[in-house]
């Protein structure tokens, strides 16, 4: 009976096995594709079959597409729009989450189901009130304008993912902090945040993702050129340059790299705070 349910078992993971390594060739391919191309030349890109490590790798596409107009100052105030939108909804999805889940205050309940009925709303909804909003407090065509609007739409879903991880912290550190003397802020950054460090950093790795992906409102909100965000400017550069691929996908790594990077040095604190959520809910 034990050998058969060991063999069981082994036949099991064999089939999980198999069933993960299908699932990442279908989801690698595509990007594995991609960067082959950006260093291909045009003369090799629609060869058939194609090869995936090329032959006579070039950097000639990626010369063209940072030298292409605009394509560097687009990158930077991508990166701008996006770190700066990671830290405010961080910060404030924090503080906020913080105060849901410790504190008592008139009102408490009811301002969280509002947060909450914010949820149900579809962003594409929003888009004409808020850029009219921005028109009136003159933020359109600037990159702080685009960091306010950016905030505001993901604030109510890391609240309430913040919260319940707050809320499931042990209130004997936070008591102890008081007994020394502590400040609710006191408290707050060197005892709360140090904790909910894998929550936080999910929180803030997401919403860099949004900021520096978005089209639609970037579109909509910046008129001038030199403004223009990373998205902006690869949809343009593609429509410059047509069907040469490897320049199109030279072009689009810029915007892939980044996010790689980025979650390889959160991969950590990221799994921890999905993990955490998981065992939490």
């Amino acid at each position: 009976m034990l050998a058969t349910s060991r063999s069981q078992q082994r036949t099991f993971n064999l089939v999980i096995l198999g069933i993960l390594l299908i699932g990442i060739v279908i989801v690698a391919t595509p990007m594995l594709y991609m960067v082959s191309t950006a260093f291909k030349g045009s003369a090799y890109v629609q060869e058939f079959p194609p090869q995936f490590i090329p032959n006579n790798p070039t950097l000639e596409n990626f010369q063209v597409a940072f030298n292409s107009r605009n394509f560097g100052r687009a990158f930077l105030n991508s990166a701008f729009v996006a770190l700066s939108t990671a830290l405010l909804v961080t910060v404030l999805a924090s503080m906020m989450a913080y105060s849901f889940a410790r504190f008592d205050f008139a009102g408490k309940n009811a301002i969280f189901y509002v947060l909450l009925a914010m949820l149900m709303v579809p962003g594409v909804v929003l888009i004409i009130p808020q850029f009219i909003l921005a028109k009136n407090l003159g933020l359109l065509n600037s990159l702080p304008g685009l960091v306010l609007v950016y905030s505001a739409g993901p604030l109510a879903f890391n609240t309430f993912l913040l919260r319940g991880f707050f809320e499931n912290l042990p209130r004997e550190l936070e008591e102890s902090a008081v007994i020394d003397g502590a400040s609710p802020l006191t408290i707050f950054v060197r005892v709360m945040m140090p904790l909910a460090l894998p929550a936080i950093s999910t929180v803030a790795v997401f919403s860099f993702l949004g900021a520096w992906d978005e089209y639609v409102l970037a579109l909509n909100f910046l008129t001038d050129e030199s403004l223009r965000t990373l998205p902006i400017a690869i949809a343009n550069f593609r429509g410059q340059h047509a069907t040469n691929w490897g320049l199109v996908f030279a072009g689009s790594l810029t915007a892939v790299l980044p996010t790689v990077l980025l979650f390889i040095f959160f991969q950590r604190y990221f799994i921890q705070g999905l993990t955490s959520g998981a065992v939490r809910g």
